[in-house]
């Protein structure tokens, strides 16, 4: 079907990869938790949305020059491990009480949280080698369609995640309800979530080209 092959068992995987955790998911639940049920949905959008530029850079062969080129791939690997260290350590020093309760925040910069979800996710050379590995598995060797089947799996993926995501970060807005009530819970989770990024970011900066 358009230059697809082996179509269920692709969507199967995308469900068991979405549920695995791991950066993008600590992004979610520390902004639904942190600020408010609208902003961890923009987040997980943002960080779906990532997973449509991966799928451009598999289909055009962009991802190539990650796999081939050191360089390219350190610039791509340090730029993201840096971005997330920079918002594990603004987490850790801030002095505001990042859980905010409903209408406190009228003007939550909601666009602010999607960007940053599209940055976290665009900025992880991993994840661009692994949809590079990954797609061309489930497109036909004599596709005649082009870019279609990528774009098509592409979708497929970002409507799993997504479905996900956002489910992920209401059930963590849910909980953060209880949690607003312990005033100090607020700058604990600023620790927290801080120091779990700057790990991330640490534990990406020694991702190798051929890991």
């Amino acid at each position: 079907m358009f230059g697809i092959i082996n179509y269920g068992m692709y969507i199967t995987s995308s469900i068991i990869l979405a549920l695995i955790p791991g950066t993008d998911t600590v992004f979610i639940l520390g902004q639904s938790i942190s600020n408010s049920r609208k902003s961890g949905i923009y987040s997980a959008l943002g960080v779906c949305s990532g997973i449509l530029v991966h799928t451009f850079l598999a289909a055009f062969g962009l991802s190539i020059i990650l796999k081939n080129s050191i360089t390219a791939f350190n610039i791509v690997k340090s730029l993201g491990a840096l971005y997330l260290v920079y918002m594990g350590i603004k987490s850790i020093r801030s002095k505001e009480d990042m859980l905010i309760n409903e209408g406190e925040k009228s003007r939550e910069n909601l666009k602010k949280s999607f960007v940053q979800g599209v940055i976290s996710n665009v900025l992880n050379p991993k994840v661009a080698l692994f949809f590079l590995a990954f797609l061309p598995q489930f497109v036909d060797n004599e596709n005649t369609y082009g870019a279609l089947p990528f774009a098509i799996l592409g979708l497929t993926s970002f409507m799993i995640s997504g479905i996900w995501c956002v489910s992920l970060s209401i059930f963590a807005s849910l909980i953060s309800k209880f949690l607003k009530r312990n005033k100090n819970f607020g700058k604990i989770i600023n620790k927290i979530s801080g120091t779990i990024f700057i790990i991330l970011g640490i534990n990406l900066l020694k991702a190798k080209i051929n890991g």
